[in-house]
């Protein structure tokens, strides 16, 4: 008796795509940032910023380890069975190895950080590497039609999904 197999085949628009952020708390806005990425991207490159690089972003509230943030972000693409197509690295400055990798083709930004894509691409333009193609995610709104962040994650007023938290009695 032969067994049937599913083919399931995907046709990337990027082999290599790239995308970044400091991933503490990890949010709805984040889970729409990386299923762009694995969407378009046979394999994501994730650059995760180092402590010390999240330390100079002068955040106003505690940022976990890189070891932490890395290890959640692993725990959700586990779950997605999407891990074995990420490469994590860890990111020292706002433009990681998508100024100087000639393989990465894309880089999924939020709209807050358009600037950072714009400037990765005049250094690569500058060296002779083709610019990406830049592929800009809306904010995800909370309840309050506020961006959900971290920062207000943090600060007790929303959840990870966006909903608002009920102030303390």
């Amino acid at each position: 008796m032969l067994l049937s197999a599913r083919i399931v085949r995907h046709n990337f628009k990027f082999n290599l795509v790239a995308m970044g952020g400091t991933f503490d708390v990890l949010h709805r806005g984040h889970r729409k940032l990386l299923r762009q990425a694995f969407s378009i991207g046979k394999t994501v490159m994730i650059g995760v910023t180092s402590e010390s690089f999240a330390r100079s972003l002068h955040k106003p509230h505690k940022v976990d380890s890189y070891v932490v943030r890395k290890m959640e972000l692993e725990n959700l693409l586990s779950d997605w069975n999407l891990l074995r197509r990420a490469r994590i690295v860890e990111l020292s400055d706002k433009c990681g190895p998508s100024v100087r990798d000639p393989r990465i083709k894309a880089i999924v930004v939020s709209k807050r950080t358009l600037r950072t894509a714009y400037a990765i691409n005049r250094r690569r333009r500058a060296t002779g590497l083709t610019p990406l193609v830049i592929v800009p995610i809306d904010l995800i709104l909370a309840e309050d039609t506020r961006p959900i962040s971290s920062t207000r994650i943090r600060q007790g007023r929303i959840d990870r999904e966006g909903r608002l938290v009920a102030p303390r009695a």
